[in-house]
């Protein structure tokens, strides 16, 4: 089997390729100007016993994402049957301070990138007569507004959209589409946010942490998996119970 993990070697794309490779999966993913990341990577795959290879390539680029998946399958000698569609950037600002070409650029990465991988991979199965899955990656913007994150939420908002819409076409060619969105993830990205992430976070998690990368390989085995075979259209919030609660103005003790 093959899968594709957009944005590999990212704080959460290298836990994904890792996961993937340990379940039997050869891994192509793609990388921004990363080249010793990539090479290390395949390097970690391969003591696993499994292939994986790295492409630099731009995911908002609709040029670029069709060479890369032509590029795929051509190594892998068949189409890829997994999409991870990881790929996201984010700025931190004010919606009165955002830029336009800010905007543009997580647009560009987050939205327009999911959208170019998931139609090159769906074209390549439904020539190849095959079915798959794809699983986007979203966050707790997909239902919650996140203060200065204004062109993030929208573009992870949009993703859970465009993950429902993607079901409903696809579907009948027997490929599954699903989201997930972690929570509070902590990463090198993440840490710059607050003083103390972790402890901050943890605080309004009912499960009392912050998560890991490798919190959402479980997750992400599952919605791929036959387990998963009548699951389509869904997210599937790895959150620590975060965005299930209400703003209570009460301390919560069990």
């Amino acid at each position: 089997m093959v899968a594709i993990v957009t944005a590999g070697v990212s704080a959460i794309g290298r836990p994904l390729v890792l996961a993937l490779a340990r379940a039997g999966h050869d891994v192509g993913f793609t990388h921004l100007g990363a080249p010793e990341a990539a090479a290390r990577l395949e390097v970690e795959v391969a003591a696993l016993g499994r292939r994986a290879r790295g492409w630099d390539s731009d995911a908002g680029d609709e040029a670029a994402v069709a060479a890369f998946h032509d590029a795929v399958a051509d190594w892998a000698g068949a189409a890829p049957e997994v999409l991870v569609n990881n790929a996201g950037i984010q700025t931190w600002a004010s919606l009165l301070d955002l830029r336009a070409e800010q905007w543009d650029a997580v647009m560009r990465t987050n939205l327009r990138g999911c959208f170019l991988n998931t139609q090159s991979f769906a074209r390549a199965l439904v020539a190849a007569g095959r079915g798959g899955a794809i699983v986007n990656l979203g966050s707790g913007c997909n239902k919650l507004a996140f203060p200065r994150l204004v062109d993030y939420t929208a573009s992870k908002g949009g993703i859970e959209q465009f993950t429902k819409v993607a079901a409903v076409e696809l579907g009948p060619l027997g490929i599954r589409v699903n989201c997930i969105a972690p929570g509070a993830i902590a990463t090198e990205r993440t840490a710059s946010e607050a003083g103390d992430y972790a402890a901050t976070w943890a605080k309004v998690t009912p499960l009392r942490r912050v998560g890991a990368p490798e919190d959402i390989c479980g997750p992400l085995l599952f919605l791929i998996s036959e387990a998963a075979g009548f699951v389509t259209g869904q997210t599937l919030w790895v959150d620590g119970g975060a965005f299930s609660q209400a703003n209570w103005p009460y301390e919560v003790t069990p």
